[in-house]
């Protein structure tokens, strides 16, 4: 199937550009170029063949070889692979969860050092606590 630009770059910002199987980085330029340095396509999380749709919930951007080497076989099996069990999240999702994991850390980070330094310990902890879990890639 043929995408229109605007649908391609819906489909590839859901993931941050990233494949949603296995989370390598893909380069928006090398759509269907195969061999290609980030070379992608649409993948359909539920495959045509076993009734997917083109709903955008059924889209995602995926290496080539990622998406032909799924086949017919299940998203979750094939994430599985890698070490996952969900797809990357896109830039406004990974803005929102790197925020709460900073309000998090924050607030464990100020209860640790506010029992173990008091007042300026709990200044210190959060701070710490706050930086080390904004950090964290969330996708993971």
């Amino acid at each position: 199937m043929r995408y229109t630009n605007e649908r391609l770059t819906q489909i590839f910002d859901k993931t941050s550009s990233k494949c949603h199987i296995c989370c390598g980085k893909l380069a928006f330029c090398n759509y269907g170029l195969y061999g290609e340095r980030g070379a992608w396509e649409v993948e359909h999380s539920i495959p045509r063949a076993l009734g997917g749709t083109e709903h955008l919930n059924n889209l995602y951007a995926a290496h080539i070889y990622c998406n032909r080497n799924k086949c017919t076989n299940s998203t979750r099996s094939c994430r599985a692979q890698y070490g996952r069990s969900r797809a990357p999240l896109s830039a406004t999702r990974r803005k929102q969860r790197k925020s709460d994991n900073a309000v998090g850390g924050g607030l464990i980070g100020a209860a640790i050092g506010g029992a173990l330094g008091g007042p300026w310990g709990a200044a210190i902890g959060a701070s710490l606590g706050a930086k080390l879990q904004y950090d964290l890639d969330p996708d993971w």
